[in-house]
């Protein structure tokens, strides 16, 4: 643990930036901002989870798929917290913070048939862009068309991942199933 006596920041304080955002406007930014980045953790560790526990025929493409969507997780909630810290906010940090700051549930501890996983997947990024669509149309309303650019930039990338497991989950296969006696 450190030894720093003093704080230079404390979580949950706005200080002003060259950005030019009033500190009323970029308080609310933060949060939102905050609030999408604890859930792209939490949704990050969750696919890990999954990728990393896969398993049965169609393991290796599925395995690749999910690492590639918790690298595209990990790269959004970096531009994130770079905002958040840009405009004058201190980005959460820290696994208890980002769940109990994120609109989603994280998934139990226990390992699940790749189909209940990846429909978990699917609900938490339902989650995940409707709560992103309101903080794109807030950065709209608050004038801040950067913080509205990247978040746009990372609902398309989010939407995209939700599209993609829709059709994981498709009913359609090559994988017989096989009757268990």
């Amino acid at each position: 643990m450190s030894t720093q006596e003093t704080v230079r920041r404390q979580a949950g304080s706005v200080e002003e930036t060259a950005l030019g955002i009033e500190p009323e406007k970029a308080e609310q930014l933060v949060d939102a901002l905050n609030t999408d980045l604890a859930a792209a953790y939490v949704l990050y560790h969750q696919i890990k989870k999954h990728h990393w526990n896969v398993e049965g025929a169609e393991f290796l493409g599925v395995h690749e798929y999910l690492g590639e969507v918790a690298e595209d997780l990990e790269e959004g909630a970096d531009e994130l917290a770079e905002r958040a810290q840009a405009i004058g906010g201190v980005p959460l940090s820290g696994g208890a913070t980002y769940e109990a700051h994120a609109p989603i549930e994280p998934e139990g501890e226990d390992v699940y048939g790749i189909r209940t996983s990846l429909e978990n997947d699917l609900e938490a990024f339902g989650v995940i862009i409707e709560s992103m669509r309101d903080h794109i149309e807030l950065a709209d309303t608050l004038g801040d068309y950067a913080t509205e650019e990247i978040l746009r930039d990372n609902l398309e990338t989010v939407e995209e991942h939700a599209h993609h497991l829709e059709h994981y989950l498709e009913d359609d296969s090559l994988v017989v199933e096989s009757a268990v006696n």
